[in-house]
C-alpha cells in the first residue's frame, strides 16, 4: 500500500493561489501600500520567525497559542513562525528605531501561519497589510488608522463597506466598578460575547441592568452614542464613552462616506488592546460574522512592558478582501506569432498590453491563441480580437 499523499495535497487549512487569483492578490497588496505610503507610513519587512522570547513579549503574548514553534539548529533555542504581524513591528520600533521621531508610522505585508484555523476562517496561512501609528495617544491616531484603513479599502473597490467600533475596556471598566472578578467575569465575559441578555443578569448581579443595556446599545454610531449617554456609567466608564464621541467626531469629518457602527461590548478578538478598536466588514453588516471581516485593529500598548507606548493600528486579510472584490474585467492577452517584431512587441507592452510569445510554429493562430488564454492575435502589426 502506498501512503504517499498525492502531489496535489496540502495540509490543513492551506492552498495554492492560481492564475488569475494570486495575481490579483499581489495587486491589492500593491494598491494597498500606495495609500499607506501615501499618508506617510513607510514600509518594513520583519522575518519570517523569531525567537519565542522576542516574538511572544508584549502584545503578541496573545498569539502565543496559534504560533508554531520548533528548535532552531544554530542558536539550540526555541524560535516560533509568526502568527500575526503586529507585534513583530511594535519590537522593531522599540529596538531598531527607537531613537526615531514619533509618532512613527510603518507599514508591512506577508504571510503568517497559525497552527489551527476556526471553523469560520479555516486558513492557517493568512496574507496580511497593515499600518500601525506609534507614539500617538489621542483620538486623532485613532481616527487615522481607521480612516486610512477604511480609505485603502475604499480605493479596491469594495462594494457597501462599514467600521464595527468597539471599547473592550467598557465591560471590565464597569466590572471593575461593581466587584465582578475571577470566574464570576469569565462567565460573564462569555455571556456578552454570546450576546445572551439572560446569562448576562444572571451573572452581573448589580450590574445586570447597566450591562444589559450596554449589550442592546449597539447599532448605528449615533444611535448608540445616544444609547451610551442615558447610562450612568462609572467614571473610567465613561472617559471611554468620552473618547468614542471625540473619534466618531473625528471620523465624520475624515472619512463622512464611511457607514460606522458601534457595539459596546464587542471583545472576541480585541483580547489584548488598550482602547478604540474596530472591524472592517463588506456588505454593510456586522452581522456577516468574522468570515467577512475585511480586517480589524485599534489601540494596544507596543514595545517594551516595563515602559510601553500609546500605539493604535489595523490588519487588513487579503483573502477575505479578494472574496468581496467584484470580479476583474479580464486581461488584454496578445498572442504574438513566432517572428513578430520585437520592438513592436515592445511597444504594446508599455501601453499595457500583455504579450505572449510563440515558441514553435501553428497552423492556425487563432486557435493558439484561444488554447493559450489569449484574448487578442498580433495581425499585421496591430492587436486583432479572437472574437
Amino acid at each position: 500500500m502506498n501512503d504517499a499523499p498525492h502531489p496535489a495535497l496540502l495540509p490543513t487549512g492551506m492552498r495554492d493561489l492560481l492564475p488569475p487569483e494570486a495575481e490579483s492578490e499581489a495587486g491589492v497588496v500593491a494598491r494597498l501600500m500606495a495609500t499607506l505610503a501615501a499618508h506617510g507610513y513607510e514600509r518594513v519587512k520583519p522575518p519570517l520567525v523569531e525567537f519565542e522570547e522576542t516574538l511572544f513579549s508584549g502584545a503578541g503574548a496573545a498569539m502565543a497559542t496559534a504560533t508554531f514553534r520548533t528548535m532552531d539548529p544554530g542558536s539550540q533555542r526555541m524560535i516560533g513562525v509568526r502568527a500575526d504581524m503586529t507585534p513583530q513591528i511594535a519590537r522593531i520600533a522599540a529596538t531598531r528605531l527607537g531613537n526615531a521621531a514619533r509618532p512613527l508610522r510603518l507599514s508591512y505585508s506577508g504571510q503568517v501561519l497559525r497552527v489551527k484555523g476556526s471553523e469560520i476562517r479555516p486558513e492557517r496561512q493568512i496574507g496580511q497589510v497593515g499600518a500601525e501609528l506609534i507614539g500617538g495617544s489621542g483620538p486623532p491616531a485613532d481616527v487615522e488608522a481607521i480612516a486610512v484603513a477604511g480609505e485603502g479599502l475604499a480605493a479596491l473597490g469594495v462594494l457597501h463597506l462599514s467600521v464595527d467600533v468597539t471599547l473592550p475596556t467598557l465591560v471590565p471598566a464597569v466590572a471593575d466598578a461593581y466587584g465582578i472578578s475571577g470566574e464570576r467575569a469569565a462567565a460573564l465575559r462569555a455571556a456578552l460575547d454570546h450576546k445572551d441578555a439572560a446569562a448576562v443578569a444572571a451573572t452581573a448581579g448589580a450590574a445586570g441592568e447597566l450591562l444589559g443595556r450596554l449589550l442592546a446599545a449597539a447599532g448605528p454610531a449615533k444611535t448608540a452614542l445616544a444609547a451610551l449617554d442615558r447610562l450612568d456609567l462609572p467614571p473610567r466608564a465613561r472617559a471611554e464613552r468620552v473618547r468614542l464621541g471625540a473619534v466618531l467626531d473625528g471620523l465624520e469629518d475624515a472619512a463622512p462616506d464611511l457607514k460606522v457602527t458601534v457595539d459596546p461590548v464587542e471583545n472576541r478578538g480585541f483580547e489584548y488592546h488598550t482602547g478604540i478598536s474596530f472591524t472592517f466588514f463588506a456588505g454593510g453588516a456586522a452581522a456577516c460574522g468574522s468570515s467577512g471581516e475585511l480586517g480589524r485593529g485599534g489601540r494596544y500598548q507596543a514595545g517594551d512592558p516595563a515602559a510601553p507606548e500609546p500605539a493604535t493600528g489595523f490588519t487588513l486579510y487579503t483573502d477575505t478582501i479578494l472574496r468581496t472584490l467584484p470580479d476583474a474585467p479580464p486581461l488584454r492577452r496578445l498572442l504574438l506569432p513566432l517572428g513578430a517584431a520585437r520592438g513592436r512587441a515592445a511597444a504594446l507592452r508599455d501601453k499595457g498590453w500583455i504579450t505572449v510569445a510563440a515558441l514553435e510554429p501553428a497552423a492556425d493562430w487563432r486557435a493558439e491563441a484561444r488554447r493559450l488564454g489569449c484574448t487578442h492575435i498580433l495581425d499585421e502589426g496591430e492587436p486583432r480580437a479572437l472574437g
